[in-house]
């Protein structure tokens, strides 16, 4: 559908159900504001009982109920894996787009491009570590590049792969990337790929000089089938080393599928018109878990009825500053959420009026979701009972640095980053205090860190544990890959942590 063919298959469903012949219309997610049109016309219809209308459709919010009500739903999702992706691609390229003009360069490029384009895609299975978010990957970038390889190869033979890398990272694939450390990857694939080491560089035995990436040997031939059996002989099951991540992948993504099925079974288990409406006998129910964690959480210490007065200006330490900064941001954040579950509770209680504001935080909590108004004022853990159990912590922590702080003691103790709301401040505050002891511009030093002792450049460290690496392991030493039994995250030794002149080279 789409172009102009709204009156030609109006005119065909008219003579396919006279006729009671099938008919398919597909892509009606181009034609939307047209809908009502075909539901007029199915309700005046009178067809054969042969006739049958299929419709295929994307997903749509605009895609009119009443139509999916009346029909027959069958939905159609590709079979996951590196392997199906792959074989998808080249049951969609036919044995003349491989074989043209019998260049064997371009056929490895273009197997270079559906391993690329399947990496890309499969790859999103395993977010946050593989992709920090799903990006829409779709067949429109695989036949943008494909375009692109065959226009390449039209031209002259000496041309550069940066052409390709350009176009797939600023234009094609790139261009729905959003984030720098998801890019630092797309690009190390297409160095990795797409380069003469790798395509059409023959030595004089015909044998290639360089080796596909995962240990596969690229046939030396521009036929399809030859293609179609190495993808056939890859295994059913994706590797991690198919992505370049690490051998434990499987594990965290297993571990953050399985706490999302809970969470949606939670929810599941919850009655429909819970967050819809007030019933204080379901919110009682629901909501008395939270309420009575933040009454234990804060039974011993007087953070709720803790008076602070904002910090002043000040010229001293800029650590101290920020620790006091951090410890008036946290009791009042504290104070803020006790003050919004005191009025959830005199709601339920029935002494207080339900207001817009109750209604939504009550909302949230009783579909498992932080509320907008905590995740406002600190970004933490999206589950309400480890935002609050992380809330108390953390305000409670940076009572303890402060005391040092002010003893000036807080730099020559270990510190535990995790306890800070803000800890790449803290390290930032560092830099400005080192800048002031050294009479240097901020911007004249750089970070870094050691794990063989103090360092001797640092006039200002610090001593950081509970750090935590995932991905591989670390001893102090050297790095270890991961095997498949790993533990998905292992702790760091403690490491000093400083800034240091920069050495300029001019």
């Amino acid at each position: 559908m789409g172009q102009g063919q709204a009156d030609l298959a109006l005119q065909t469903l008219r003579e396919c159900a006279q006729n009671g012949e099938w008919l398919c219309l597909k892509n009606l997610h181009l034609v939307t504001s047209w809908l009502p049109v075909l539901e007029k016309e199915l309700n005046t219809l009178h067809p054969q009982p042969n006739f049958r209308l299929w419709l295929t459709t994307e997903v749509h919010p605009n895609f009119t109920p009443i139509l999916l009500q009346s029909s027959l739903k069958i939905t159609y999702e590709a079979p996951p894996g590196l392997k199906k992706n792959l074989l998808r691609t080249y049951e969609s390229w036919t044995p003349e787009q491989i074989n043209k003009k019998g260049n064997l360069a371009r056929a490895h490029s273009l197997f270079c491009l559906a391993w690329f384009h399947a990496v890309c895609q499969e790859r999103r299975n395993y977010i946050p570590q593989g992709w920090t978010k799903f990006y829409e990957f779709s067949l429109s970038d695989l036949r943008a590049g494909f375009d692109i390889i065959d226009g390449l190869f039209e031209g002259s033979k000496d041309f550069q792969w940066e052409f390709v890398h350009g176009l797939f990272e600023n234009a094609i694939y790139g261009g729905r990337v959003d984030n720098y450390f998801d890019m630092r990857v797309l690009r190390s694939y297409l160095e990795q790929l797409f380069n003469s080491r790798l395509i059409g560089s023959l030595n004089a035995r015909g044998k290639k000089m360089s080796t596909f990436p995962c240990s596969i040997s690229l046939p030396n031939s521009c036929s399809i089938l030859d293609y179609r059996n190495i993808i056939e002989s890859l295994p059913e099951d994706d590797k991690p080393d198919f992505f370049g991540l690490p051998a434990n992948i499987a594990r965290s993504s297993q571990r953050i599928i399985s706490s999302q099925v809970i969470s949606q079974l939670r929810i599941l288990s919850r009655s429909v018109t819970a967050g819809c409406k007030f019933d204080r006998e379901i919110w009682s129910t629901e909501l008395s878990p939270i309420l009575n964690l933040w009454k234990k959480l804060n039974q011993n210490s007087n953070l709720i009825h803790q008076k602070v007065s904002p910090p002043a200006e000040q010229q001293g330490s800029p650590i101290l500053s920020f620790i006091t900064l951090e410890q008036f941001n946290a009791i009042r954040l504290v104070q803020s959420v006790h003050q919004s579950l005191a009025s959830l509770s005199k709601v339920i209680r029935g002494t207080s009026l339900l207001s817009s504001e109750v209604q939504r935080l009550a909302s949230a909590l009783l579909n498992q979701k932080c509320p907008v108004m905590w995740q406002s004022k600190w970004e933490g853990p999206e589950d309400p009972l480890q935002y609050l159990r992380s809330l108390v912590a953390r305000a409670l922590a940076i009572q303890n640095w402060v005391e040092k702080a002010e003893k000036q003691k807080l730099l020559s103790d270990t510190l535990d980053l995790s306890e800070l709301f803000h800890p790449d401040t803290f390290l930032n505050a560092l830099r400005q205090e080192t800048a002031r002891v050294m009479r240097c511009s901020v911007d004249s030093l750089k970070f870094t860190a050691s794990w063989k002792g103090r360092i001797q450049e640092g006039k200002l460290q610090v001593k950081i544990s509970g750090l935590q690496l995932e991905g591989c392991s670390f001893d102090g030493n050297r790095l270890t890959e991961n095997l498949h039994d790993s533990p998905s995250v292992s702790s760091v030794l403690p490491c000093y942590m400083a800034w240091i002149p920069q050495v300029l080279n001019y």
